[in-house]
């Protein structure tokens, strides 16, 4: 091992509050929150070739070799699905290419996962690959003594993500690498990809992405969040794949997303607590809607439990993210002790688990 200590860089999960889906589509806004659970990557330079990944997610060590510019795995003692180690290797492959455009060779490096967003490896759905990816790109330069600004940590895990997942929004990135509250636009994945590949990876960082937006947003200091999770892991690309995007049922669900997210971003600027709980209620229907519409599998027997115990106590409840388990949000008047008490009662009784979780406050550092 070389003598430049190991280097350690977190990144928090998320929750999606408005817009999942639509956000999919370049142009679409969501409101996303930034949660107080994270992952925590660890790089080593070692003596060794290649690069090799560990994580809480799986046993053994996946060990992995350079292809050109790309790592290939090389094997391991136990080998992970694909899905689990793909965010690292591609993390690791673009901040190598933004090494390499800068004079700086990567060396053979360790790289160690841990994450409080799953329990016992089943994911709560709170934005795993998309804080991974983050943290990775993060600890991999920094170990080199590269300090990434916040945008460049953003487009390097974007990157990362498209070259395994193309349909991905990002929105999972912004709110790892801004926290807080966001409203958030998805670029143009396909031309951002293509960017990167005709102009190289350097160059993809400093000019403009079409349809990118972000701005943070006024946390609503008169709610509370609350937070229920299903124990029903969900794959947000199997469910996105199912999208029938152009139809006249996607149109009407991207408009009515769209004017619901800007109805909320405007309560959320004007401190309008209640007018934020109504437009998350009409978007648990327009998502509902679409779920009907297109046979989704967004809403299971425990989200709508989930959902329904909520809205019993007053609260305004949705699923979070593509739904079809994961996690469910209440959102109530701060300080509602009691129909706080309640509702966590009635989710127990439906099989739905209370969640410990606070919004991460918006950081703009490159740490």
């Amino acid at each position: 091992m070389s003598g430049r200590a190991t280097v350690r860089r977190h990144a928090p999960g998320k929750l999606f509050i408005a817009g999942e889906y639509a956000v999919v589509e370049p142009g679409h806004p969501a409101i996303l929150v930034a949660v107080d659970r994270r992952v925590t990557v660890s790089v080593s330079h070692t003596g060794d070739a290649g690069v090799a990944v560990a994580s809480d997610l799986w046993p053994g060590v996946v060990r992995a070799r350079w292809a050109g510019d790309l790592l290939r795995p090389a094997g391991s003692d136990e080998q992970p699905a694909p899905g689990a180690v793909s965010p690292v290797l591609s993390a690791v492959s673009v901040t190598g290419a933004l090494l390499r455009a800068r004079g700086i060779r990567l060396p053979a490096i360790h790289v160690s996962v841990g994450s409080d967003l799953h329990r016992d490896g089943t994911k709560f759905g709170l934005g795993s690959s998309g804080a991974v990816t983050v943290a990775t790109v993060t600890a991999v330069a920094a170990s080199c003594g590269v300090r990434l600004s916040p945008e460049e940590r953003y487009r390097l895990a974007l990157l990362a993500t498209a070259a395994h997942d193309p349909r991905a929004s990002g929105g999972d990135i912004a709110a790892s690498v801004w926290g807080g509250w966001l409203a958030y636009h998805a670029p143009d994945r396909a031309a951002v990809a293509d960017l990167a590949q005709r102009r190289g990876v350097a160059e993809a960082l400093r000019v403009p992405w079409p349809g990118f937006g972000l701005r943070r947003l006024r946390p609503p200091r008169a709610l509370t969040l609350q937070v229920g999770w299903t124990g029903e892991p969900a794959s947000t690309v199997s469910l996105t794949k199912r999208l029938r995007a152009g139809t006249a049922a996607h149109r009407l669900f991207l408009d009515r997303s769209d004017a619901c997210v800007r109805g909320a971003i405007h309560a959320l600027d004007r401190g309008a607590g209640d007018e934020l709980r109504h437009h998350v209620r009409t978007a648990r229907q327009v998502l509902a809607e679409l779920d009907g519409a297109m046979r989704l599998g967004i809403f299971t027997e425990r989200l709508t439990a989930l959902c329904d115990a909520a809205e019993a106590v007053g609260a305004a409840a949705k699923p979070s993210g593509a739904g079809g388990g994961d996690c469910g949000i209440a959102l109530l008047t701060a300080g509602a002790d009691t129909e706080i008490t309640r509702l966590h009662h009635a989710w127990v009784a439906a099989g739905v688990l209370p969640v410990p979780i606070r919004v991460e406050p918006s950081n703009g550092s490159g740490a």
